[in-house]
């Protein structure tokens, strides 16, 4: 999904978000939790003023920008034992 992104120029003169927009909602980035390179993107994960964790990615060559990631911390919180649960093995019996 491409998205319209704010920018300011961080350490090193790399470009870093700031602020984006998203289906016209406008997000903060209150934290650079992590950022990568691949072969022309660079990729950073942040985590927005709504309390969401979002994975941006910019196509250096063409200068533009796509939500590749997003995470709702009350989508975890609605299945807190979601890891916890046992699966039964070779298959689901009905």
């Amino acid at each position: 999904m491409r998205i319209s992104v704010d920018t300011f120029t961080g350490h090193g003169g790399v470009e870093m978000p700031r602020c984006f927009s998203l289906d016209g909602r406008h997000v903060d980035v209150t934290d650079n939790l992590d950022q990568w390179h691949g072969a022309e993107d660079r990729y950073f994960k942040v985590k927005g003023s709504d309390g969401n964790t979002y994975i941006l990615r910019l196509d250096e060559g063409q200068a533009e920008w796509e939500l590749i990631m997003f995470q709702s911390p009350k989508s975890e919180a609605a299945h807190p034992d979601f890891h916890a649960i046992k699966r039964p093995r070779g298959g689901v019996r009905m």
